[in-house]
């Protein structure tokens, strides 16, 4: 902000006008609009009604004398900063602050695009190398992190937990994760991941006991502050809870995946439905000239070229977004099959049994996205199940009435 201001205030009735704090007189702002807004009728006020204070002014607004850098300090300028200054010690601080935060690869400390970044940003720092971010910048930070936790979490007397065991998706093995949630003194909801370990070996509950316990000593939780933990709803997991001695509860997105598949994705009828579907999406999936015709079709009836929706069996919300794919091209594609052979052919029972298990899925799959936020509570999940209830038995209602 310009030190004039010191001298001067916007007119509350008329942002156009600003008002001398001196002599209370407004002056014009040069314009009407904030674009043509300027401060020369200002300073011409200041220089002409009070010459010591536009003195002062003056003053704020003097350049400063430019300083010719001797041969020395030209030298210094282009030297590398020392490994252990503050200001190097920072920036590798934060590159490892951003790799951890970002889940970004350790590979990018010799990426060419941010090495260039980094050099235009500060020419003196140099960029430590990986070995030196995996063996000493990302452990510090760790390090930091964990003294920064074991304080947060000394006096809180209760804690959530969840937990579960999962497969990496770029490598063969299996993580068990611990996941704590509290209440601060604040009355705010915080949450941490204080474990993902590598699993190894046979999932019994002997051995799944034995690892969370020992997650919970390293971080000093006796188990009389365990106020709950939600796990899934694997025998090996419901034993490995009892025996500990804790409270546990099935996850509820888990309890719904159970429910899909068994109550409904595994009825013989469906299975055929998607199984033909997958056939026909997978036939334009493999086909690029197919594609190009399916499109050339959406274009001529005016729906807007959309892809359809491959689904992964193992999830059962992508059935749901193929079916709502192919339900949504319904008309495209009675076309090209008029025109053209598809691997499969959906039956008109089969297309109306597709509406009505995309109907009864929506429901499960907010529900699902709904519970499985970050911040969710089991203030979200008991109304949004009762919701489904709700809305199941009104389905049910409306047709039992036709």
């Amino acid at each position: 902000m310009s030190a004039l201001w010191k001298y001067f205030e916007v007119c509350e009735e008329n942002d156009a006008v600003a008002n001398c704090q001196i002599c209370k007189v407004g002056i014009s702002r040069g314009g009407k609009d904030k674009a043509s807004f300027n401060t020369t009728n200002l300073i011409r006020h200041l220089k002409n009604k009070h010459p010591a204070e536009h003195a002062e002014f003056m003053q704020t607004i003097k350049p400063k004398t430019s300083h010719q850098l001797t041969v020395v300090e030209a030298f210094k300028r282009k030297e590398k900063l020392p490994h252990d200054s503050e200001k190097s010690r920072k920036l590798t601080q934060k590159i490892a602050e951003m790799i951890a935060m970002s889940d970004q690869p350790l590979s990018l400390v010799d990426d060419p695009g941010f090495r260039m970044l980094m050099e235009y940003m500060e020419p003196r720092y140099e960029m430590p190398s990986r070995r030196h971010m995996t063996e000493k910048a990302l452990p510090a930070l760790q390090k930091k992190i964990i003294d920064k936790l074991i304080v947060l979490l000394k006096d809180v007397p209760d804690v959530a937990f969840t937990t579960d065991i999962w497969s990496s998706s770029v490598c063969p093995m299996s993580l068990l994760s611990l996941t704590a949630q509290w209440i601060n003194s604040s009355f705010v909801l915080c949450r941490a991941t204080l474990h993902a370990h590598e699993f190894r070996g046979s999932h019994t509950a002997e051995r799944i006991q034995q690892e969370i316990e020992k997650m919970l000593n390293n971080w000093g939780i006796e188990k009389k502050r365990v106020h709950v933990i939600l796990r899934d709803n694997a025998a090996n997991m419901k034993r490995a809870m009892l025996d500990m001695g804790v409270q546990s509860l099935g996850c509820v997105a888990h309890t719904l995946q159970l429910v899909v598949h068994e109550g409904l994705l595994s009825q013989r009828s469906v299975t055929d439905t998607l199984a033909n579907a997958r056939k026909i999406v997978g036939h334009f999936k493999h086909s690029p000239l197919a594609y190009s015709r399916l499109e050339d079709i959406q274009v001529d009836l005016n729906m807007g070229v959309k892809r359809l929706q491959q689904d992964v069996q193992t999830r059962w919300n992508s059935s749901l977004y193929m079916l709502q794919s192919l339900l949504e091209q319904k008309r495209a594609l009675s076309v090209y099959a008029a025109e053209r052979t598809l691997p499969a052919t959906l039956t008109a029972h089969q297309w109306e049994l597709m509406a009505k298990t995309a109907e009864v899925l929506v429901p499960f799959e907010e529900l699902t996205r709904d519970v499985s936020r970050e911040t969710a509570s089991a203030a979200d999940v008991l109304p949004a199940i009762t919701d489904v209830f709700s809305r199941e038995r009104k389905s049910k209602t409306r047709e039992s009435g036709q």
